[in-house]
């Protein structure tokens, strides 16, 4: 429909409004509720963020009939919703589909939960074996995709349109950005699917090592000169990994 008039001067004295009102920046440790934000103040505090973003979804889309498409894009979303949101409670603050990739923000006082986000792209990681051996069944394309990680001191505000009930809480700092663009490293170039960025990676390490200490990961340390140090690497659930493996048997009875 064709927009016939923007009442331009209206409008000025809206935003006018909107840039002169006073707001309040709440420095916190975790963020709150959703319904504690308002048009009127923000909250910073430490925020994680991952993405998982597939690999080379234009080629998929164009060469591949729209209900393939379907079923391999209903299958790369729907299991790493479930892994990033399941158990999470009130530290998972946002989630949802960005085109080609899903993310996830999540509060994160401490570095534990670093640690168990590193996990749940773990789980992930392992979960794309499992897509791609039961697409491969089914003469359906396979799929890659790149998961990145970050965590940063972010700052939280509400946006939208007050008077239509339009709104999100739109995320101002490091993190989110930076994951997003990690995410689009993994899986290319010879660079393993799993990317974290260099203080993600300090956090979880040093949980890691308190936690279980007789691990090793592998890790490989890149850079770049707009992201600066990464770690990468292709770890996955064991367990998991075995039973798919081990032909994907149920072991219920």
């Amino acid at each position: 429909m064709r927009l016939k008039k923007y009442d331009y001067i209206e409008r000025k004295s809206k935003v006018e409004g909107i840039l002169d009102e006073e707001s309040v920046i709440n420095k916190v440790n975790k963020f709150p509720k959703d319904e504690d934000f308002t048009y009127t103040n923000g909250y910073k505090a430490w925020a994680a963020a991952i993405f998982v973003d597939l690999r080379d979804s234009t080629s998929l889309f164009i060469s591949k009939n729209d209900i393939d498409v379907a079923k391999v894009i209903r299958g790369f979303t729907s299991e790493i919703i479930e892994i990033l949101r399941k158990e999470a409670g009130d530290n998972l603050k946002e989630i949802g589909i960005r085109g080609d990739c899903v993310y996830a923000i999540y509060s994160a006082p401490t570095c534990e939960e670093l640690y168990y986000l590193a996990e749940r792209a773990f789980y992930i990681n392992t979960y794309m074996r499992m897509l791609n051996d039961l697409l491969s069944k089914r003469d359906l394309p396979r799929i890659k995709a790149g998961i990145g990680l970050d965590a940063s001191v972010t700052l939280a505000v509400k946006a939208g349109r007050k008077s239509f009930g339009i709104s999100n809480l739109v995320w101002i700092g490091a993190s989110v950005a930076k994951a997003s663009k990690l995410s689009d490293l993994g899986n290319k170039n010879s660079i393993n699917p799993i990317v974290m960025s260099n203080d993600f990676y300090s956090g979880y390490t040093d949980v890691q090592g308190r936690l279980d200490n007789t691990i090793t990961h592998p890790w490989i340390i890149g850079s770049s000169q707009l992201l600066g140090t990464y770690y990468h690497s292709d770890i996955v659930i064991s367990d998991f990994d075995k039973w798919i493996d081990g032909g994907m048997k149920s072991l219920r009875q």
